[in-house]
């Protein structure tokens, strides 16, 4: 059993105060969303497309247009936070998601749905930024990674809640199909509600001035502060992370049951039951990673955890998606991933990014990461069914390069990061509107 060392007494993490746990979680719903939003769509195409009586073409672009938008989202939102204030956006994006659930969920026809999946699909793309930007501001910098990491609990919780909904509700068709994403609207309305009533505090002027003079940033919101080197060289370390790590995530998020069962051999059972039983071992181990994100151990795992993964996927790629050595990656990928994955790119870009300026790089790498997914996954049935070994060693390379990136950005950008390299700043100063 692996044991994490506590951090020495004289690095004793602080306590961080309850409310700011209280803006992680609510900050932290536009991770289940965004989830919530993409898995239950997965789970329910087959309702959807008997029910409607979709032919392929629309099958096709209600899941494509899923990731599309919230790249979209991503991009056109963090730009938007940053421009008319993070706390307006951070509402109003979760209010148009609930309107696109409720679309989603009544609809009538496909043409319907496929509305309501592009307005709730361009809300959650807007909501990851900016509600990654609202904690950084409120966080102290001793508690930065803990609170931040925080929201990689609650995406993880999102395809937990939704990939049990759709195993218990397996036979109820469109009612179940209903439900799942009835509970979306009940989730974003109440997180709209309770992010009316926050109390959000950014730093003083003067710890924004000393974070972005530690990373050596100019001030101000103008689009030319996105094209200078301190924004350029942390967007694009922590896009190529995120990419490659990305594409293999991706890829079994929504092809490691149709994998487990057109080239494994599984049934449609038990490959569900596979995903559905390593999840909780995914959601146990990301509480550990918040845990251990304001400490030097947050990066040493990920040295570790990351040959792991690496290893993960040789194995897979070696059995060429063999059941019996599946079942070993998805150990061994369920453990590496809360220390080698998003909760880590999450993590870096707030340590990294200039204060203001965030929400529109992070939207920016957000987008162009959710664009080649999009894109990757638009192939990679047809690559599967030409070779599903040589797609099992493509992905084991962009994991490999992944955690070369992840290597670079701790040695080179973390290390300049203000959060270690000055003490704590000031107190917190007054809430953005």
């Amino acid at each position: 059993m692996i044991r994490f060392p506590s951090p020495p007494e004289h690095a004793e993490q602080p306590p961080i105060p309850r409310h700011l746990w209280k803006v992680a979680a609510l900050s932290g719903m536009a991770s289940y969303l965004d989830a919530a939003l993409i898995v239950s769509i997965a789970v329910n195409l087959a309702i959807y497309r008997d029910h409607y009586d979709m032919g392929v073409w629309m099958a096709g672009a209600i899941s494509a247009i899923v990731t599309g938008c919230i790249a979209v989202g991503s991009l056109v939102g963090g730009r938007l936070a940053d421009m008319f204030g993070r706390r307006r956006v951070y509402n109003l994006d979760i209010l148009c998601y609930a309107i696109g659930a409720i679309v989603i969920t009544l609809a009538p026809n496909d043409i319907v749905l496929f509305i309501g999946v592009l307005v709730a699909g361009l809300a959650a793309g807007a909501d990851l930024p900016t509600s990654l930007a609202v904690v950084s501001d409120a966080a102290p910098p001793d508690g930065r990674a803990r609170l931040v990491s925080f929201t990689q609990v609650m995406w993880v919780a999102g395809i937990v809640v939704v990939i049990f909904l759709g195993y218990v509700l397996s036979d109820t068709g469109m009612v179940g199909a209903r439900i799942i994403t009835g509970h979306l609207i009940i989730a974003a309305l109440a997180t709209f509600l309770l992010r009316a009533r926050l109390e959000l505090a950014e730093p003083s002027e003067a710890a924004q001035r000393e974070e972005a003079a530690a990373l050596a940033a100019p001030r101000g919101i103008e689009l030319k502060n996105v094209w200078n080197r301190a924004a350029l060289l942390p967007m694009v370390a922590t896009f190529v992370y995120y990419v490659t790590w990305g594409i293999g995530a991706n890829t079994f998020g929504q092809f490691g049951t149709y994998l487990l069962v057109t080239v494994s051999g599984a049934s449609q059972s038990l490959a569900t039951g596979i995903n559905l039983a390593f999840l909780p071992i995914a959601l146990v181990l990301t509480f550990v990673f918040v845990r251990v994100a304001d400490t030097p151990w947050r990066d040493r795992l990920f040295y570790v955890f990351t040959v792991v993964q690496v290893v993960a996927f040789c194995i897979a790629s070696l059995t060429a998606g063999a059941l019996v050595g599946m079942l070993v990656f998805f150990v061994l990928y369920q453990i590496s991933n809360p220390f080698a994955g998003e909760a880590s790119y999450k993590v870096w870009s707030q340590l990294t990014l200039p204060p203001d300026t965030r929400g529109t790089t992070q939207g920016l790498t957000y987008a162009l990461s959710r664009g080649v997914f999009a894109g990757v996954a638009f192939v990679t049935p047809a690559l599967m069914d030409y070779s599903a070994s040589l797609l099992l060693w493509l992905i084991t390379l962009c994991m490999a390069a992944s955690g070369v990136a992840g290597v670079y950005v701790i040695h080179v950008l973390i290390r300049r990061s203000p959060d270690t390299a000055v003490a704590p700043a000031p107190g917190l100063g007054v809430a953005r509107t």
